[in-house]
Order: structure tokens, then sequence, then C-alpha cells
């Protein structure tokens, strides 16, 4: 298993080559993150192709933001998936039309809505660390098969074989936390 020291300093040397146009980095930067950024867009787009559509979007987005990358503001892979949302977010409004201000509201167990159809930043922001806060509440097996799956874009194999545990064990841990994780956001929401 590779060790975390000295990762913000490798992450932000990666995006500064990025940034610089290197193809080698680049390549690095998408065999990383590719698998997790299209999981991503998978989930939010309608069809395989428009999935990789919003990759290639996503990736030069990333390229074109790499200077701006922040290590001591948050980790790689938080600043992967905030970038991937916001395009994602971007790519919907353009396909979507808009939501009329009153047809969806939290308390009714939709998504939050504001006047133009939009969740705004601050309260995208709450939930993600509301989320990663849930996450960390987490027991330790479980909290790491979802971060590693989930935010690191690892397969349940490639975590089984780094943890050197069986897959059906990563399976079952999954499945546990993404019901815990169900259940303390229903809790909250009731609350």
């Amino acid at each position: 298993m590779a060790t975390r020291e000295g990762q913000p300093e490798r992450d932000l040397d990666l995006m500064r080559r990025v940034a610089a146009g290197e193809e080698a980095a680049l390549a690095m930067l998408y065999e990383r993150f590719g698998s997790l950024v299209y999981r991503m867009a998978f989930q939010a787009v309608p069809s395989k192709s428009e999935a990789e559509d919003a990759v290639q979007e996503i990736f030069v987005r990333l390229w074109r933001t790499a200077s701006r990358y922040d290590p001591s503001r948050a980790a790689l892979v938080t600043w992967v998936i905030l970038i991937s949302r916001r395009q994602l977010v971007d790519r919907m409004r353009r396909s979507r039309a808009r939501l009329r201000p009153a047809s969806l509201d939290e308390s009714q167990g939709g998504p939050m809505v504001e006047v133009g159809g939009s969740v705004s930043g601050m309260e995208r922001d709450e939930r993600l660390a509301a989320m990663l806060k849930r996450i960390d509440a987490l027991p330790e097996l479980q909290r790491t098969v979802v971060k590693r799956a989930y935010l690191g874009g690892q397969t349940l194999r490639q975590i089984g074989e780094e943890l050197n545990t069986p897959l059906g064990t990563i399976k079952s841990a999954l499945s546990r936390a993404l019901t815990r994780l169900r259940e303390r956001t229903n809790e909250e929401l009731t609350t």
C-alpha cells in the first residue's frame, strides 16, 4: 500500500505539470481519477456516450484550471470531485428545462431548488461536508471501502487486493456502509 506522506507535494507537482501541458502528467491524472469521474458522469447523464463526452469535458476543465489547485485547501481527490460536479451540473443545466422555483422542496423529499432550478454552492458544500462527516463516522473497514471506491475511484477487487481482504467481505462492507449512510441521512432529514 502506498504511503500518504508527501502526497500533497506530489499532487501539487502533478498539477503543476498538468498546467504546463505535460502529456504524461495528464495521462497520470486520468489514470488516477478517470474511473471515478466516469462513474460520476454516468450517474448524471442518460447514456454511455454522453458520460464519455462529459469525462472529456471534465478533464479539459481540470487541465485548464490545474494551476489553481492548492493542496492546503483540499486534497486532490476532493478538488477533482468538486470540479467534476460543477462541470456536470453545468452540463445538466444546459440540457434540461429549468424547474419552477416552487415545484420541489426538500421537506417533500425532493432536492432543494432555488429560483432558476439550482442548489446554491453553499448548500452543495454543506451537503458534501455533512456526507464526509457521516462517512468518517463509519467503522474503519466500511469507511476505507467507501472512500477508496467512491473518492479514490478503485474497484472493489482492487480494494480487496490492497487490503488483503476477500472480495465478499469488501462487498459486504460497502453494502453495510451504504445502508448506514442512507439511514443516517434519513434520520437527519426527519429531525
